[in-house]
């Protein structure tokens, strides 16, 4: 059996979950979520825990245990406590800052980037080469956070860019001297 799948889910206090076929919605003090499951797993709710069952052993079945039971204590983790992904900026005269509810970064284009957040996401600018998104779904807060560091990915050479925070990049040599 799957080590993950069989983990129960504690539900915190102020949580609750309804279970539909194929459906399950998470409730909690920041908001809601809703997980799609696959409508063979069967998903228990009692006593303030929630626990992922599979109808086989068949292949797909197993693949599908583990994932269920982390997506939707994922969805758990993000109605209580929410995620958080920082970026950090280096290059000089790089920058970001807020214009409204939108961001607007000036990363060495000949003009500043308005990147403006979907919903249910929140980017804050504590400094001007920091970038904090946060929000309750753990897919988009990655989403959102790896599509503004798409605008200026790191470079190669000298390690300008959009990066996460703690992101170790490799740079490459420039070109070797000539001999003579």
């Amino acid at each position: 059996m799957s080590r993950i799948g069989r983990k129960p889910i504690t539900l915190p206090q102020g949580v609750s979950v309804e279970v539909e076929p194929g459906l399950v919605r998470v409730k909690g003090p920041k908001g809601a979520l809703e997980v799609a499951v696959d409508p063979e797993m069967k998903v228990v709710v009692e006593d303030g825990v929630v626990r992922v069952e599979r109808p086989s052993d068949a292949r797909r079945h197993r693949a599908l245990h583990g994932l269920t039971r982390t997506l939707i204590a994922n969805a758990v983790i993000g109605v209580t406590e929410g995620y958080t992904k920082e970026l950090e900026i280096k290059g000089i005269g790089y920058r970001a800052k807020m214009s409204g509810n939108k961001l607007e970064l000036s990363v060495g284009f000949s003009h500043p980037v308005i990147f403006e957040p979907p919903e249910g996401v929140k980017v804050e600018v504590p400094e001007p080469t920091r970038i904090r998104v946060s929000g309750i779904d753990k897919q988009q807060v990655g989403q959102v956070a790896a599509n503004i560091r798409a605008i200026r990915p790191p470079d190669a050479y000298k390690g300008k860019g959009i990066r996460y925070v703690g992101e170790v990049v490799r740079l490459k040599p420039g070109k070797a001297g000539t001999t003579k």
